[in-house]
């Protein structure tokens, strides 16, 4: 029996911790700067929240590039991960990266996550975000 393909998402800082390392001995995978994404985090109301909270993801949505991107993304992802799945490997990894690995990175690694298990049914998502640790309570696959 041919294992599942795990794809590990990451959010995380640039400024604190840097890139994730990836620990599946690929020695790496995707790194997307969502940097040039406007940062809700300069916004007093959205300082404390994540890209988790609703107020966050709606400004995401409405006042920045962030679907364009996203989308963007996801063209670029579904490429390997059919790929991927077809050969039989097992292991991507996926890091989005921001400033304080708060509101941009977080948000793209839960829309992500959303992203593949809909349309990669096949794929083992697990979604880590590397500052807030609060929010790494599950893995988002049943599977």
């Amino acid at each position: 029996m041919q294992n599942k393909l795990i794809i590990d998402i990451h959010s995380f800082s640039y400024k604190k911790g840097g890139i994730p390392k990836d620990d599946s001995g690929n020695g790496g995978g995707f790194v997307f700067d969502c940097r040039g994404i406007l940062n809700p985090g300069r916004i007093e109301e959205y300082k404390a929240q994540t890209g988790n909270d609703v107020g966050v993801q709606n400004y995401l949505e409405t006042k920045t590039e962030m679907p364009a991107f996203l989308k963007s993304v996801q063209d670029l992802i579904s490429i390997n991960i059919r790929n991927y799945l077809e050969r039989g490997f097992e292991n991507l990894q996926i890091n989005f990266g921001c400033t304080g690995g708060q509101h941009r990175s977080v948000y793209s690694a839960i829309k992500t996550a959303e992203f593949i298990q809909q349309n990669f049914p096949d794929a083992d998502v697990r979604i880590h975000h590397d500052e807030q640790l609060h929010l790494n309570l599950s893995s988002i696959s049943d599977n």
